[in-house]
């Protein structure tokens, strides 16, 4: 078997509080506590909990956005947190990120171009001919089209606009993407069509992905596999065909039984039976 795109080994996170008294210790938030998993290249994990369960500290953690407190990231064979500062710059090309809010996440000052080519200037050694023509690519495999490049992020839908941030995701052509509830800011119209996007790139680029989402739907919409994070641990994994259908763990359960069910279509009234004529 090959080894795994990405491995995560016993990743403890514990951020201070602040000091209550003045000759106590602080205390301490553990936000993730021995935190393990794995990723096959071409897969896609889905880390499911709700607020407060430590995703987007995992996340940051894989992204390496942060330290963690004890622990290892590895990304084909590399541990990120111990690469000198210029080796982790090379690095980040394997590895990119799309967030949660498609508004926030663009910056409404700079053309589409400048925002998808940011990783690729934020690298250096690309030249700014190679920059656009990978920059009109990426657009294209998102639906969009080359000469959306000279707009603003204003000029576009919400979807449109994660469409654009999952462009400037691809632009370095990652191994892996980390997706940070990639479509919770998008009506359920669009969400759909940007999973089913994401699904064509994966098949296209071969990209793995990690996605994190407390949207039981998506995941399953999404990934191979699924973690349930749970006060900052992993209480159960699974393909999500058995992790919802037979769930193990009380918190699993929990999140299941709280999945609405879909209400059924009306009857329809018998005033609105057509007329008949007795002729």
């Amino acid at each position: 078997m090959t080894a795994p795109l990405l491995e995560v080994e016993d990743l403890v996170k514990d951020y201070a509080l602040p000091r209550e008294k003045l000759f106590e210790a602080p205390g301490k938030v553990h936000a993730l506590r021995g935190v393990s998993f794995t990723i096959q290249a071409g897969r896609s994990l889905g880390v499911v909990g709700e607020s407060g369960s430590g995703k987007s500290t995992l996340a940051r953690l894989v992204m390496a956005l942060d330290r963690p407190t004890s622990g290892r990231v590895r990304l084909l064979g590399k541990d990120l947190h111990a690469l000198p500062r210029e080796e982790l710059r090379r690095a980040r090309r394997d590895f990119q990120m799309v967030f949660q809010d498609p508004y926030g996440s663009l910056d409404p000052r700079r053309t589409v171009e400048r925002i998808v080519t940011e990783p690729l200037a934020a690298q250096g050694g690309t030249p700014r001919e190679e920059q656009h023509r990978r920059a009109s690519e990426v657009l294209q495999a998102v639906g969009l089209r080359p000469s959306d490049l000279r707009k603003y992020p204003h000029e576009f839908s919400g979807g449109q606009r994660q469409r654009i941030a999952i462009a400037r995701a691809l632009v370095t052509r990652p191994r892996l993407i980390v997706a940070d509830e990639p479509v919770s800011a998008l009506d359920v119209s669009v969400q759909a069509q940007v999973l089913n996007l994401m699904q064509d790139l994966q098949a296209e680029f071969g990209i793995t992905y990690m996605l994190i989402s407390h949207d039981l739907a998506v995941v399953q919409h999404l990934c191979d596999d699924v973690a349930v994070l749970w006060q900052g641990r992993i209480v159960e994994q699974g393909p999500p065909e058995r992790l919802f259908a037979r769930p193990q763990h009380d918190y699993t359960r929990t999140l299941v039984e709280a999945v609405p069910e879909p209400e059924p279509p009306p009857r329809p009234s018998p005033l609105a039976t057509p007329f008949q004529s007795r002729g």
